[in-house]
């Protein structure tokens, strides 16, 4: 069934507004993959942030038109599922790439981050990027370590001597 205009500038709307606040997309051909199968992706990438489309090419070049992923029309072909994330920059990478770990039918065509396109080979290096969560734990971490460091090196100097005084009152006790 054929879209008409009207739903054609509501589908481009729709997708320009999702890619407009994403973090970061992955186009993966989807090409084999029954709907059931698709059915449990889009229910994982719910639960993780993303927002999955499926839109003809045309449609999404148009809707990429003044966002961070208009370098991506060029290079798109086929059918593809397009994998926004919306909470950070690896969520819609992992879920693609768990997905694709079971399913050797959805083949990642592209991926773009921060206005940049890579191939497919990046995937997995995307998808190991750190959650929002993570990346402040391991800020916090360091940010802590060298006062933490501090603590432990002026408490070994008071330690240190206490344990110089006993050592020299037990060599005096035992003589």
């Amino acid at each position: 069934m054929a879209l008409t205009l009207e739903q054609k500038q509501q589908v481009v709307a729709e997708v320009s507004e999702v890619a407009a606040n994403a973090y970061s997309a992955v186009a993966a051909e989807y090409h084999g993959i029954g709907v059931a199968k698709l059915t449990k992706l889009r229910e994982q990438a719910r639960e993780k942030g993303v927002v999955l489309k499926v839109v003809k090419n045309t449609l999404a070049k148009r809707a990429f038109e003044g966002t961070n992923f208009e370098s991506m029309s060029d290079r798109m072909t086929g059918p593809l599922l397009l994998a926004f994330s919306m909470e950070d920059l690896g969520s819609a990478a992992r879920v693609v790439f768990e997905f694709s770990k079971e399913n050797k039918a959805l083949e990642t065509k592209l991926v773009s981050v921060g206005g940049e396109v890579y191939g497919p080979e990046e995937l997995e290096r995307v998808s190991k990027l750190p959650t929002r969560d993570e990346a402040i734990s391991i800020l916090m971490a360091t940010m802590n370590a060298p006062v933490t460091k501090l603590v432990q090196t002026m408490n070994a100097v008071p330690g240190k001597f206490v344990r110089t005084v006993a050592a020299i009152k037990d060599a005096k006790e035992a003589a």
